[in-house]
């Protein structure tokens, strides 16, 4: 006779959410007076995104969002983190805010709440206003000042009924997939740029995060989400071990450094020397960056596992970021980066719920006493409706499992983590894949933008109502 199964259960107060981003999801890119963010231009320039795709239209959920929210309460969501389009309440990047850009979110913040679910407001998920970008980007430091006027505009908009709040979401996407390997809007490919950009958004959270203190309740919670990473080595080689320490520091301490301990790694410093002596990072930069945080945000897909490289392969070549023959790693093409063993996801990424809990308790180290949330967590899979309409996606529905048991175990190990938003609540524009990739728990037919809830979903809407993990089938 099998033993009996204990079941997984969460704390009662847990929060159970879904993320998305405004330009995944919203179009409506000529409406109310928004214009050109640096993914739009990207995204309209010919071999950037597959099949030419771009987010016009999206999912239309600008238009939607009535009915997207009352998916949301039907599946019993306790929790909606989405992002705000810089372009459509400032268009410039500069100046006044543009009030019918910002009674988009008014209203779907009132639907949130009407609905009995809490809304997250991520101000920035890599859409910054084109004009921005043609004045230097995120390498120029005035970027992030700009962006502190932004922060000030939304949260003195939002902040009297929005109390969780993350001012950047994966800024490490943003700097070197932005600016290093060139896969990511603004398509750059400059290691020294990509470093200074890395800077003034750690700068821009700081000064963001200020912003927001001035103008908002106290009660809000200011957070950043961090795309951290698990940085495994092949061997216990010295030189394996050497090749892990610098993809931690431009994974991970790079920003956490600045934004928990007020310092950069001494070894990130060391390892990037040839490529900037660092000298825009000014008097007080690091004491504005290091603002105390109410929480902190981790995203998580798979672990990286790396190596040092031999003479024959230098570079990544492995590390999940898509085709470039730049790298997102300056400093670092002595790493050589390998495809973690065991079953894949659609976008090749190895599933391994155990790099999700080791990143748990290494953050429980690193800040104690820090509530921690999943920011993102989530698998693309070639979903497809069967003849009867339904869309069965069972490998999703292992992969939710496994990842939150992970995270259930985090918290037995002593993690406060307080809450979980899947990514993504529907299908959408997925970057440089276009609409190839689906990440949704919500199926979306793109020829008429029919929502369809997976089996995905019904699964983690009995996690939502419960608290209790379903079995998996």
């Amino acid at each position: 006779m099998p033993e009996p199964v204990t079941p997984v259960t969460f704390p009662s107060t847990f929060l159970w959410g879904a993320s998305t981003s405004a330009y995944q999801i919203e179009g409506a890119v000529r409406e109310g007076g928004r214009t050109p963010s640096i993914w739009d231009t990207f995204s309209h320039t010919p071999g950037r995104t597959a099949g030419g795709d771009h987010g016009d239209t999206a999912v239309d959920h600008y238009h939607r969002y009535p009915e997207d929210v009352a998916l949301m309460a039907e599946l019993g969501l306790d929790a909606y983190r989405f992002s705000v389009s810089w372009s459509r309440v400032q268009p410039t990047g500069r100046g006044p805010a543009v009030q019918v850009g910002l009674d988009f979110y008014r209203r779907l913040v009132d639907e949130l709440l009407s609905h009995g679910i809490k809304p997250a407001v991520t101000l920035y998920h890599w859409d910054l206003p084109q004009e921005l970008e043609d004045a230097g980007g995120w390498p120029e430091r005035d970027t992030a000042y700009r962006f502190a006027e932004y922060a000030q505009l939304v949260g003195e908009a939002l902040g009297d009924r929005v109390e969780h709040w993350m001012t950047l979401n994966e800024p490490w996407c943003t700097a070197f997939l932005g600016y290093a390997s060139g896969v990511h809007a603004p398509g750059r490919t400059e290691p020294e740029a990509s470093l200074k950009a890395a800077h003034h958004l750690n700068l821009a959270h700081g000064l963001g995060a200020t912003a927001l203190r001035s103008v908002m309740p106290a009660r809000n919670s200011i957070a950043v989400s961090l795309n951290s990473s698990t940085v495994r080595t092949v061997s216990q080689d010295p030189a394996d071990l050497a090749a892990a320490r610098k993809i931690d520091d431009l994974a991970n301490g790079i920003f956490h450094g600045p934004m928990l301990h007020g310092a950069y790694p001494e070894t990130l410093l060391k390892a990037t020397e040839e490529l900037t002596d660092w000298s825009y990072v000014m008097e007080g930069d690091l004491e504005l960056i290091n603002q105390p945080l109410d929480a902190l945000g981790l995203n998580y897909y798979t672990p990286a596992l790396v190596s040092a490289a031999d003479a024959e392969a230098r570079g990544p070549r492995a590390d999940g970021h898509g085709a470039s023959a730049y790298s997102p790693w300056p400093g670092a093409d002595d790493v050589m980066f390998h495809q973690s063993p065991g079953e894949q996801t659609q976008m090749g990424w190895s599933i391994d719920p155990t790099g999700l809990h080791d990143l748990l308790m290494r953050y429980t180290r690193e800040a104690p006493g820090l509530p921690l949330y999943i920011t993102e967590n989530g698998a693309a899979y070639d979903d497809k409706p069967d003849p009867d309409g339904r869309v069965h996606d069972p490998e999703r529905i292992a992969y939710l499992h496994g990842h939150l048991s992970a995270v259930r175990r985090a918290i037995s190990d002593g993690a406060d983590v307080r809450g979980y938003y899947q990514w993504s609540l529907m299908d959408n524009f997925e970057w440089s894949y276009g609409y190839e990739k689906r990440f949704g728990m919500v199926y979306v037919d793109y020829a008429t933008l029919k929502r369809t809830p997976k089996s995905s979903a019904r699964w983690y809407s009995g996690a939502a109502r419960t608290g209790t993990l379903p079995p998996v089938e």
